[in-house]
């Protein structure tokens, strides 16, 4: 009976064991250091694709960008040069001198007259070309007037509203002094030095004309700029045509006219 009690016990200690072992995984659990460690990893590798991917937007929005701005600066240097406003050009077509002697001039509050005056009554054929074929021209306010050797020798003129169109020519023909030719105070020299020019037949006169010029290209239109054009002129006036008699009016252009414009 012994026996098999000792049996039967040793039976159930096989059992237990049998059992233990069954429920036992066959290796070693996992620590939890490690399964930290491959959390950190996963989640480090999930943050570098999220910026690697913010990156890669932003540099395929930058391109864009770029490419955008290059674009339109490439359309609006073509629209520049297709549209670009040219400033005029001028030249004197005829002149005219009815007179232009020395004459005295009333002096200031009643005071005596002054020697030194010139009394002038010119014309300018001024011809003004618009070199652009696709640019308007819009001249106002403008003002012409002569000088002789720096000095002025006719009272300004205005000048009306002038419109051009597109590679057009227009013609301004003031007649600058009037019919009376009113004397206006200049120097002793300037005085001398036309007389003798006037003797050797060759007197050189400066038109001035000053205004403001405006530009129309398509549908762009400029600010109003100033104008400024002046004219040497080398004309053959003798002692009787700037008397106002025999040959007085047109006068020949002994060399070809320079101007210059600022617009």
């Amino acid at each position: 009976m012994r026996c098999c009690a000792r049996n039967a016990k040793a039976e159930s200690r096989r059992r237990r064991r049998a059992k233990t072992a069954h429920h036992k995984a066959p290796g070693k659990a996992p620590k939890s250091g490690a399964t930290n460690d491959r959390s950190m990893e996963s989640s480090k590798k999930n943050l570098c694709e999220i910026h690697r991917g913010d990156w890669g937007g932003r540099r395929v929005l930058g391109a864009s960008l770029l490419a955008a701005a290059v674009v339109a600066a490439v359309i609006a240097l073509a629209l520049f040069l297709v549209y670009r406003p040219m400033k005029p050009q001028a030249t004197v077509a005829r002149a005219g001198v009815y007179r232009l002697v020395s004459a005295a001039a009333p002096g200031a509050n009643n005071s005596a007259p002054t020697p030194y005056a010139l009394s002038a009554t010119v014309q300018f054929t001024l011809l003004l070309h618009n070199p652009s074929d696709r640019t308007a021209v819009t001249y106002d306010a403008l003002l012409a007037y002569v000088t002789y050797r720096g000095e002025m020798v006719a009272p300004p003129a205005q000048l009306p509203l002038v419109l051009q169109d597109p590679g057009a020519d227009v013609g301004l023909s003031p007649l600058l002094g009037g019919d009376g030719g009113a004397p206006v105070p200049v120097s002793a020299d300037a005085v001398d030095a036309l007389r003798a020019d006037c003797v050797a037949g060759r007197v050189q006169l400066r038109l001035v004309v000053m205004g403001r010029v405006r530009y129309r290209s398509g549908p762009f239109k400029s600010a109003w700029r100033d104008l400024y054009v002046r004219c040497d002129a080398i004309l053959g006036v003798t002692v009787q045509a700037a008397a106002g008699g025999g040959g007085g009016g047109d006068v020949p252009l002994l060399e070809y006219p320079k101007c210059a414009v600022d617009a």
